[in-house]
Protein backbone atom coordinates (compact mmCIF):
# COMPACT_ATOMS: atom_id res chain seq x y z
CA UNK A 1 0.00 0.00 0.00
CA UNK A 2 1.39 3.29 -0.70
CA UNK A 3 1.92 6.21 1.54
CA UNK A 4 -0.48 8.48 0.04
CA UNK A 5 -3.34 5.91 0.25
CA UNK A 6 -2.35 4.68 3.56
CA UNK A 7 -2.70 8.71 4.64
CA UNK A 8 -5.88 9.10 3.13
CA UNK A 9 -7.51 5.84 5.02
CA UNK A 10 -6.01 7.60 8.51
CA UNK A 11 -8.01 10.46 7.23
CA UNK A 12 -11.05 9.29 6.51
CA UNK A 13 -11.17 7.23 9.57
CA UNK A 14 -10.52 10.10 11.48
CA UNK A 15 -13.19 12.19 9.91
CA UNK A 16 -15.61 9.23 10.58
CA UNK A 17 -14.32 9.03 14.27
CA UNK A 18 -14.81 12.57 14.74
CA UNK A 19 -18.63 12.68 13.55
CA UNK A 20 -19.57 9.59 15.75
CA UNK A 21 -18.01 11.36 18.99
CA UNK A 22 -19.75 14.15 17.57
CA UNK A 23 -22.82 12.84 17.60
CA UNK A 24 -22.38 10.64 21.14
CA UNK A 25 -21.43 14.12 22.55
CA UNK A 26 -24.50 15.85 21.17
CA UNK A 27 -26.95 13.03 22.41
CA UNK A 28 -24.79 13.41 25.85
CA UNK A 29 -25.92 17.14 25.76
CA UNK A 30 -29.63 16.67 25.77
CA UNK A 31 -29.88 15.24 29.68
CA UNK A 32 -28.17 17.73 31.42
CA UNK A 33 -31.80 19.14 32.46
CA UNK A 34 -31.42 18.17 35.68
CA UNK A 35 -27.13 18.98 37.07
CA UNK A 36 -28.50 22.35 39.09
CA UNK A 37 -29.80 20.68 41.36
CA UNK A 38 -27.37 19.29 44.80
CA UNK A 39 -27.44 15.49 45.84
CA UNK A 40 -29.88 14.37 48.26
CA UNK A 41 -27.05 12.67 50.49
CA UNK A 42 -24.24 15.29 52.17
CA UNK A 43 -21.48 13.39 53.48
CA UNK A 44 -21.87 10.29 52.95
CA UNK A 45 -18.04 9.68 53.69
CA UNK A 46 -17.33 12.07 56.06
CA UNK A 47 -16.73 11.65 60.08
CA UNK A 48 -19.04 10.97 62.43
CA UNK A 49 -21.23 13.30 64.35
CA UNK A 50 -19.69 12.16 67.34
CA UNK A 51 -15.97 10.63 69.29
CA UNK A 52 -16.03 6.92 69.49
CA UNK A 53 -14.46 5.51 72.71
CA UNK A 54 -13.12 2.43 73.03
CA UNK A 55 -13.21 0.43 76.25
CA UNK A 56 -11.22 -2.42 77.18
CA UNK A 57 -12.41 -5.41 77.65
CA UNK A 58 -12.11 -7.36 80.80
CA UNK A 59 -12.20 -10.88 81.84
Amino acid sequence: MTNAKRAAQDTEAKRKFREILERKNQRAKEGEAHQDFAPNIHESHGPAGHKRTFRRKTG
